[in-house]
C-alpha cells in the first residue's frame, strides 16, 4: 500500500510508458514516506511480463518483491557507510546480462552514506551507462551528494503528506487513535502505519513524550544526571531523538499557528529557542551517527539547550 505521492508515481508511469526512462534517479525527502516502496514499484513496472503493469504475480515481480531478483542490487549502509567495496561489487552486477528482467536495476538505500571513495566510483557508473540499467538513489540529504552525482540524475521531490490525509486514511481503516497516530506521524506515512500496525509502539512513543516533559521541568543536574543514563544504551538514541524531534516540530509549528498542531507542553519556548533546539538535535544525530563523538557529552549539550 502506497499512501500519497501521485504526482511522483504519475510521472514515473507515463515516463515507463513514452520509453523516457532516465539512466539514474534521485529520490530525495524526509525519511520514512515510502520513497523506497514506489523505488520497488517503480522498477516492477519496467520489467512486468504484463507491459507497465505490474501485476505482482508473474516472476519478475514477485522476485524484485522478494529482493531475490538477480537484476535487482539493493544497497544499504554497512554500519554507517556505504563503502567503495559495495560500490564495486554493483558495478560487477551490472556488468553481467539480464537474467531474466528488461532492465538491470539498483537501489541505494540512504545514499548520502556512501563515504567519499564510493561516492567517486559511483560517479563511473553514471558517466559510462551501460544497456538497458535503472540507478535509484534515497536519500534525505542529498547536500551530502557529489556535485558531479546530483547533476547526472534525474530529481524527484517526496514531501510530508498533509496530517489530515493519513488521519483520515486511518480512520478508513477503522485505526483506534487515529488523530493521535496522524500528528505524531508529522505527515510520514510509514510512521504512521508503523504505529498503527503495532500499538506497543506508540505507548513507547508516549512514554518517550512524558520523559521529555520530565526534563524539560527539571534542573540541570537532574538533565545530566538522564543524559548519563541514555549514554549507557546507544542503541536506543536515534529513536529517542527522533521522537524528541518530533515533539520539537510539533510545537514550533503550533507556535507558528500551521493549522492541525497544538502543544501545550513548551507553551514558555519562543519560536527561536524551539529552532535552536532542532538544530542541535539535528547536530547531535549526525555526531552520533557519522563520528566517534562521546554520547554522553553530546546529549550534555543538548541538555543546556533545553
Amino acid at each position: 500500500m502506497i499512501l500519497g505521492h501521485q504526482k511522483q508515481q504519475q510521472f514515473l508511469k507515463k515516463s515507463a510508458e513514452l520509453d523516457k526512462i532516465s539512466h539514474a534517479y534521485l529520490f530525495h525527502g524526509p525519511g520514512k514516506l515510502g520513497k523506497k516502496t514506489i523505488a520497488l514499484e517503480f522498477i516492477k513496472l519496467l520489467n512486468c511480463q504484463n507491459d507497465f503493469r505490474p501485476c505482482g504475480t508473474c516472476r519478475s515481480c514477485q522476485d524484485i518483491q522478494k529482493n531475490v531478483s538477480p537484476d535487482l542490487t539493493i544497497i544499504e549502509p554497512d554500519g554507517a557507510e556505504i563503502k567503495i567495496n559495495q560500490i564495486k561489487k554493483l558495478q560487477q552486477n551490472l556488468s553481467l546480462c539480464s537474467y531474466q528482467a528488461k532492465f538491470k536495476a539498483a537501489i541505494i538505500n540512504k545514499a548520502e552514506c556512501m563515504n567519499q571513495e564510493a561516492q567517486n566510483c559511483f560517479l563511473k557508473t553514471l558517466e559510462e551507462p551501460s544497456g538497458k540499467t535503472v540507478l535509484i538513489l534515497i536519500t534525505e540529504h542529498s547536500e551530502a551528494l557529489l556535485p558531479t552525482i546530483l547533476s547526472r540524475v534525474e530529481k524527484i521531490k517526496f514531501s510530508l503528506l498533509p496530517i489530515s490525509k493519513i488521519e483520515n486514511y486511518l480512520q478508513e481503516k477503522r485505526v483506534e487513535a487515529a488523530e493521535e497516530i496522524a500528528l505524531i506521524s508529522e505527515g510520514r506515512p510509514r510512521v504512521a502505519l508503523e504505529l498503527s500496525a503495532h500499538p506497543e509502539l506508540l505507548v513507547r512513543q508516549k512514554q518517550k513524550m512524558k520523559e521529555l516533559e520530565r526534563l524539560i521541568s527539571g534542573n540541570i543536574a537532574f538533565r545530566f544526571q538522564y543524559a548519563k543514563t541514555m549514554a549507557q544504551a546507544p542503541q536506543e538514541l536515534p529513536e529517542i531523538l527522533d521522537i524528541w524531534n518530533r515533539c520539537f516540530r510539533n510545537a514550533l509549528l503550533a507556535k507558528l499557528e500551521v493549522k492541525g498542531f497544538s502543544s501545550t507542553n513548551f507553551k514558555n519556548y519562543s519560536v527561536i529557542r524551539l529552532k535552536n533546539i532542532l538544530k542541535t538535535l539535528q547536530s547531535i544525530k549526525n555526531l552520533l551517527a557519522n563520528t566517534n563523538v562521546n554520547p554522553r557529552l553530546a546529549l550534555e549539550m543538548l541538555m543546556i539547550e533545553l
